[in-house]
């Protein structure tokens, strides 16, 4: 039974609540496992091999071989797992969010010291910002190379 969720209409933004959770369960787990040096050598060695260890759906292991971070986050993946799996990479944080908007390392950054996108337009799916999904890279992120 699914609850009332009113906030699903804040554009550019999953909210991570129970739903979200359970959908990501063991793609998160995933995730946690690569605080483990020999578990990052393991997924390094043969990513396809060690994601088919874990119970996670083919969208999820398909968005984690991309490193496409936005659909990993619309499959219940939380960031602050799916950071694993950047570190592992040798990426920042900075670099992941980068990533996620479609913007480079260095555009990302200076957006954020200047003070990030403007709530005009962003205040709720169906207006016309900058974080509205008509003008987002969800599912075309670029896969993080080192």
């Amino acid at each position: 039974m699914s609850l009332d969720r009113p906030y699903l209409d804040v554009p550019g933004t999953t909210i991570f609540d129970a739903e979200q959770a359970r959908l990501g369960y063991h793609l998160n787990q995933f995730c946690m496992s690569l605080m483990k040096a020999a578990n990052r050598e393991r997924f390094k060695a043969d990513e396809r091999a060690y994601l088919d260890q874990w119970l996670m759906t083919e969208a999820q292991k398909q968005a984690v071989l991309a490193r496409d971070l936005n659909r990993c986050i619309a499959l219940g993946g939380n960031i602050y797992f799916l950071a694993k799996i950047g570190a592992t990479d040798g990426r920042s944080f900075q670099q992941m969010a980068g990533s996620m908007t479609g913007l480079s390392e260095e555009e990302y950054r200076d957006m954020m010291i200047a003070g990030g996108r403007s709530v005009d337009g962003n205040r709720f799916v169906g207006e016309d910002g900058d974080a509205q999904a008509h003008r987002q890279p969800q599912g075309r992120a670029k896969k993080m190379s080192a």
